[in-house]
């Protein structure tokens, strides 16, 4: 079962909201929401001519994807940083976890499939979207090990790029907790071991001057609702920064155990060093 991370320090309190900052809700949250579903709705009529031609191949619809989460930056005025480069060719992504904005981060420079905790695509919003875009919900028990390994490897087939975080939730976006290896074992079978690729991502948050520095964190029991008011009601808006590390070859490792702990040294390290400030 997923633990829900919580901070010794307590996080930032919630806002009172002036006038401005609905203004800014509103001027942000609006356009959002309109370019956000506008393009779901468009994806999914899509979606009925590509399914039968391609199934999960998906040529058409990840281009409109990717579309949105590079456009939600630029509506919400936020600043968003590349280094290294995403890797071609089926495999997976393991990135640290800091927010619901770290789907858009990941999304916007590649074709990337999500892998879930099953109860988000029951959420309101973010499940429909997460349906629409291919994302894999899995149920984190130690008796669905081997349902996930052939779901996974069923997409692998296909071509796809999955991305994962390996420490199970979210934090303030100042640490890296232990990575699990349990979702890196669909790469050990005998069919993918020599094709796959695997690479580490480092996600770091730039708050803006005079905002406390962990406001893009997103943890313990803080609303999905509460911190999206408060991301969109930002007066400057702060900055994203995406550190793609060298892809692997996951021959290259003895078992999924040191692939977990490579990955996560490599994201670790990423997060440290503060990358391209």
């Amino acid at each position: 079962m997923t633990q829900t991370w919580f901070s010794n320090d307590p996080p930032p309190p919630p806002l009172g909201f002036t006038r401005a900052d609905y203004a800014r809700i509103a001027r942000r949250g609006v356009p959002l929401a309109l370019n956000t579903f506008g393009c779901l709705l468009l994806l999914l009529l899509l979606r009925v001519i590509e399914w039968p031609l391609f199934g999960h191949r998906r040529p058409i619809t990840p281009f409109i994807t990717r579309y949105v989460c590079r456009s939600a930056f630029w509506i919400l005025g936020m600043g968003y940083q590349v280094s290294g480069q995403p890797m071609t060719g089926p495999g997976a992504l393991a990135a640290n976890h800091v927010s619901w904005l770290d789907i858009f981060a990941l999304n916007a420079p590649q074709r990337i499939y999500f892998v879930s905790k099953a109860e988000v695509a029951g959420w309101p919003g973010i499940g429909w979207l997460a349906r629409a875009t291919g994302t894999l919900f899995i149920e984190r028990k130690r008796s669905e090990a081997a349902a996930h390994t052939a779901l996974f490897q069923r997409r692998l087939s296909a071509g796809h790029r999955l991305v994962f975080f390996p420490e199970g939730t979210s934090t303030d976006g100042f640490r890296v907790l232990p990575f699990r290896s349990t979702l890196f074992a669909a790469f050990f079978d005998s069919e993918h071991r020599q094709s796959a690729k695997l690479q580490a991502v480092s996600l770091r948050y730039v708050a803006p001057e005079g905002e406390d520095p962990r406001v893009y964190g997103w943890w313990g029991d803080m609303s999905f609702e509460g911190h999206l008011l408060r991301v969109l009601a930002m007066k400057r808006p702060g900055a994203v920064r995406v550190l793609f590390h060298p892809p692997h070859d996951v021959s290259t490792f003895e078992d999924r155990k040191q692939a977990a702990r490579r990955l996560e040294d490599e994201v670790r390290a990423g997060l440290a060093e503060g990358f391209n400030p």
